[in-house]
């Protein structure tokens, strides 16, 4: 099943106003909205509320989409117990629309909160122990886990639904792809590169999740997409600049970079050529195309992510402009 979502852009905006665009975006048609977790912004001028704390309160003002993190570390920051207790709450907030993506996080909210910062391979590790923990914990009854990482001593979630959230695993290169393959529920990854890279992503998910004996045909495969409408596309650009060119830098997530300030000055480099692999336009005809190409590929969970400055016309116009023409080809597809 196909699902479009929208994410909120916890580095840019408030919780306030993201709990205000999360209702809107409900209304306006989308599936699902995920909402980063992290500790520190991008760049010193941006937001960063805390993640759970907004979902819960999400969770109250909408009824219908699912909800969920884009992604969460659950390895240093935090211990992954906690962290099944917060999404197996947000599961009984929101029955049936509670769901989680993992990763290996970076420094900027990982070494900044805690002094630690292993290497990625003792990272992945350690979301792999998390992940089994989290498993473990969400069946309702205690648990005493002796993992490489992770101990937990006869404990048990007494908020507990009564089916376990999907967990999906965040890759952003192939190599890791057979990994989050073996382990999740459901893949999580970002847009701007090119088919032939997705495709090998996607073949190498697959092939970990047969590894594991799931049928990959049945896993959700989430990318993110940015994109703009509604918008000028100067100002657009702007934004994005602004609040995220410090994550499209690939030291930020190899390299113990650790405050906004630092992201901000390796996000400087960042060319107008770079930010501009997205799709900015007004065309929606150019969006769904856009977007198709996407669901060519495989994946299944599109979400989308407006760099603003102007989110409630990103929001509204998608609504009533893109997504019902996307919806229409995912029919004419399956017909």
């Amino acid at each position: 099943m196909v699902s479009f979502g929208w994410k909120a852009g916890a580095e840019q905006y408030g919780p306030r106003e993201l709990l205000d665009m999360a209702v809107a975006a409900e209304e306006s048609g989308f599936d699902l909205v995920s909402i980063s977790d992290h500790f520190h912004p991008w760049d010193e001028s941006g937001q960063s509320p805390f993640a759970w704390t907004w979902l819960g309160a999400a969770a109250a003002r909408t009824s219908r989409v699912r909800l969920g993190t884009g992604l969460t570390a659950p390895i240093l920051r935090y211990h992954p117990a906690i962290i099944a207790q917060a999404v197996a709450t947000l599961a009984e907030l929101a029955p049936g629309r509670a769901f989680i993506a993992v990763g290996t996080g970076e420094a900027l909210n990982e070494y900044s909160a805690t002094g630690l910062w292993p290497g990625h391979r003792g990272r992945q590790r350690r979301v792999e122990d998390a992940v089994s923990l989290m498993r473990e914990l969400f069946a309702g009854e205690p648990v005493s886990h002796r993992g490489r990482y992770y101990q937990t001593h006869a404990a048990r979630l007494y908020t507990c639904p009564p089916k376990a959230p999907p967990i999906y695993v965040g890759s952003s290169v192939p190599a890791s792809a057979r990994f989050a393959g073996r382990i999740g529920d459901g893949l999580l990854t970002v847009g701007g590169k090119e088919p032939a890279f997705y495709r090998e992503l996607l073949g190498e998910f697959e092939a970990g999740a047969r590894e594991a004996g799931k049928d990959p045909a049945s896993l959700p495969r989430a990318i993110e997409l940015s994109v703009s409408y509604g918008n000028p596309r100067d100002r657009a650009l702007a934004a994005k600049k602004q609040f995220w060119a410090g994550a499209m830098v690939p030291a930020l997530f190899r390299h113990r970079i650790y405050t906004p300030a630092e992201s901000a000055a390796n996000g400087a480099v960042v060319g107008e050529d770079v930010m501009a692999k997205a799709m900015f336009s007004d065309d929606p005809a150019e969006h769904v195309a856009f977007a198709r190409a996407f669901l060519d590929l495989g994946f299944t969970d599109l979400v989308f992510h407006s760099p603003g400055p102007d989110q409630r016309a990103f929001i509204a116009g998608y609504g009533r402009d893109v997504l019902p023409r996307l919806r229409e080809a995912v029919r004419s597809r399956a017909a």
